[in-house]
């Protein structure tokens, strides 16, 4: 079985990647021993179990695509019943794993195990039924995975509180304290006597994501000051949401504070820009990250990335007006780019000009060119050409997977046009061999 720590360790100094862990390898390899009580199932969404007298208590749940798997993996570990288990939030890769132990329960005449998590949980259970066609649509987009259909049905919480809670299983005492970062209903574990943290997905080895562009708002300020109050605790091993561990009480001070300063200098340069008058346009273009931050192996812009953060604090604190006073009632983007057009010549001159913006290395302007192009008449034919051109250079440049979902999608979108296919087919034959799916 592979050493999670000494993984761990090589990730930490720059000596590994985490395609193992993205692989799914770690995860068939079953429940993984990080100290004694302490085991990690280490799936897209990690599941931390932590054996008590009392019965067995597990800090978040994993998703419903493998689910089975890790029933099958405490299982072949211990029969100890599943006593509690905590959603550090309401995310469908944190919270669709009780099924079978609630089957269980059942079916061996025991009450089923109590769900705790925050209060804010279930309000947002009820937004995602209300809501399924989009977080079918925006999944789909952002993850490029054509046949994922958003959730229903939920298992929701017996147990809920509002700002801290203690829980003694056994001999084991859980102190739990809500914050806001990633979302709103997020719920943080500190395990004093061990100097264990669950912290979530406050820390998943990449830059944090509170700039995610279609999702709800998310908490920048927050996030950075949980960081903050996180890293005064001690802890000599965090234990996050997505990624491996962090171990000794230096590492777990300085990712954390790390993370925390990236958060800020970004909320605050934000706001300093907005308070100065600036429009939206210039705050994106002005607001800069530290380098030396984004080289560290933890906060890498792999997923979210600074760009996207500085939208949402402008967003939290200026509503959705970005200062161009032409958008605030605008035309329909047709209509605009029919204008255009003709000043330009023609939907085809737009497009031709997309493509010489790309290939000088101006890849913005030449996303702009070709969406002007297709907007301007969507049965061109070479409009689309050069828009799934565009958009597909644009992914492989991008870092982000939130920047390779949405230009993916756009580039798919066009070659689906060009084929007279359906968009399914296209993405599908794009992402092929693909790790495709995550939240």
């Amino acid at each position: 079985m592979t050493d999670l720590l000494d993984y761990a360790d090589r990730m930490w100094r720059g000596e590994a990647n985490a395609r193992a862990y993205h692989s799914g390898t770690l995860r068939a390899e079953g429940l993984h021993e990080l100290a004694d009580g302490v085991w990690m199932w280490p799936a897209f969404g990690n599941v931390y179990a932590f054996p008590t007298a009392d019965g067995l208590l597990c800090y978040d749940t994993g998703g419903a695509q493998t689910a089975a798997e890790l029933f099958a993996a405490v299982r072949a570990r211990t029969d100890v019943p599943l006593h509690t288990a905590i959603y550090s939030h309401g995310h469908i890769d944190h919270v669709f794993g009780m099924a079978a132990f609630d089957a269980e329960a059942t079916s061996r005449g025991r009450p089923r195990p109590n769900v705790v998590a925050h209060r804010d949980v279930e309000p947002r259970f009820r937004r995602y039924q209300a809501t399924l066609g989009y977080n079918t649509v925006i999944n789909q987009r952002q993850f490029q995975s054509p046949g994922f259909r958003w959730p229903a049905e939920y298992r929701f919480p017996d147990t809920t509180y509002a700002e801290s809670a203690t829980l003694r299983i056994g001999d084991l005492d859980v102190h739990l304290r809500h914050w806001r970062g990633e979302t709103d209903d997020a719920t943080v574990a500190w395990f004093p006597d061990r100097g264990i943290l669950c912290c979530g997905d406050f820390f998943i080895w990449a830059c944090p994501n509170p700039g995610n562009p279609q999702k709800v708002q998310r908490y920048a300020l927050e996030w950075a000051r949980a960081l903050r109050w996180m890293a005064s605790l001690g802890a000599e091993l965090l234990l996050p949401g997505h990624g491996l561990p962090v171990v000794g009480a230096d590492r777990v001070r300085t990712a954390l504070t790390d993370a925390a300063d990236l958060l800020t200098t970004l909320h605050d340069q934000t706001v300093e820009a907005m308070n100065a008058g600036a429009t939206l346009d210039e705050v994106i273009h002005g607001v800069t990250a530290p380098a030396e931050l984004l080289r560290k192996p933890y906060l890498r812009p792999s997923y979210d990335e600074p760009e996207f953060i500085v939208r949402n604090v402008w967003r939290f604190y200026g509503g959705w007006y970005d200062g161009d006073p032409a958008s605030l009632k605008p035309a329909r983007r047709g209509e605009l780019a029919g204008e255009l057009a003709a000043l330009s010549g023609g939907s085809a001159r737009l497009a031709s000009r997309a493509r010489e913006l790309l290939a000088a290395g101006e890849h913005r302007l030449a996303g702009h060119l070709a969406q002007l192009a297709v907007d301007a008449d969507d049965r061109d034919a070479d409009a689309h050409a050069a828009r799934a051109e565009v958009f597909t250079a644009l992914e492989k440049a991008a870092t982000s997977t939130m920047a390779k979902g949405v230009y993916a999608w756009a580039a798919a979108e066009s070659r689906a046009v060009l084929a007279g296919d359906d968009l399914d087919a296209q993405l599908r034959a794009h992402t092929e061999g693909r790790l495709r799916w995550a939240i």
